[in-house]
């Protein structure tokens, strides 16, 4: 491996991190939103402001698209930029912050589950361990070993709804990896995010939903659009171009993580030790994989 390749990979490390990071800060800031922000209006808006961000930072190289990745495009922005946001933000609206926090780790599983079974990405038996380590810390994060029998309970419409947004994003991850060979990842996100701004605009006045915007959630929102969604999914596509899925979602569970930090520094929240032990669980497992490569 020459020096160059090694800097990719770094830097593909990085970005998956700081991706985690930016993510992990979105259940927080979207809960006080959905107070009087209708999810699906939330959604469009946040997609919106995800595509101005990418927009400065597009290459002028590999700017023609073809057929066949336009198709593969549309794909990518219903799944994961009409479809997935659409169901989070409803289902967050009607379920708690603690109980979206377990359950965005559907994401984690169904990503790297079709990552092996549909793409055919190796895994070696200590990536299998390591992927096991960090499912095992970011569910205990999550829970921290208080297991309620509500949480899983699929009629709870809220729940079974960002179940199904894990389902969509992990999708969207795959089909964006294979993207990402072949067009910037500047324009992904920007086309990505803007076709599905744009449809789910269109669903907000199709529906007749209210477009009641108070100044005091305008701060949220920019966060959520330009860090939370914008910042952090070309970070995380930055990411799966050059580590991988599997790997990239790996680090990307530390969200959860970052998730109990935001929780601690800026709503006071507690971190228990069952938590703490739960965060050396997963960089142990991160540190495997990292290793192993």
């Amino acid at each position: 491996m020459n020096f160059a390749s090694i800097n990719q990979t770094k830097f593909g490390y990085i970005s998956a991190i700081l991706a985690a990071l930016l993510f992990g800060s979105v259940s927080a800031v979207a809960k006080p939103s959905l107070i009087t922000i209708h999810p699906i209006l939330l959604a469009s808006l946040v997609y919106f402001l995800a595509s101005l961000v990418a927009t400065p930072l597009i290459s002028k190289k590999n700017s023609s698209i073809s057929f066949k990745d336009k198709w593969l495009l549309l794909t990518i922005a219903f799944s994961g930029a009409v479809i997935g946001p659409m169901l989070f933000f409803t289902g967050l609206e009607n379920s708690s912050a603690s109980n979206s926090a377990l359950l965005l780790n559907g994401e984690i599983i169904f990503s790297v589950f079709l990552a092996i079974l549909l793409f055919r990405e190796k895994i070696t038996t200590i990536g299998y361990l390591a992927v096991a380590i960090v499912i095992a810390g970011v569910i205990l994060v999550t829970t921290d070993m208080e297991f309620s029998y509500s949480v899983f309970d699929v009629r709870n419409q809220g729940n079974f709804l960002i179940i199904g947004a894990t389902l969509f994003w992990a999708l969207d991850n795959n089909l964006s990896k294979i993207l990402s060979t072949r067009l910037d990842i500047a324009r992904i996100v920007q086309l990505k995010s803007l076709i599905g701004g744009s449809i789910l605009l269109l669903l907000v006045f199709l529906l007749q939903i209210p477009i009641n915007i108070e100044l005091e959630h305008l701060p949220n929102i920019l966060l959520l659009g330009i860090a939370g969604f914008g910042a952090s999914i070309f970070l995380f596509l930055q990411g799966l171009k050059r580590i991988g899925t599997v790997k990239t979602i790996m680090i990307f569970s530390t969200s959860s993580v970052f998730g109990l930090i935001f929780a601690a520094i800026f709503l006071q929240e507690q971190i228990s030790h069952v938590q703490i032990i739960a965060m050396g669980i997963i960089l142990t497992g991160i540190y495997l994989l990292y290793k192993k490569q």
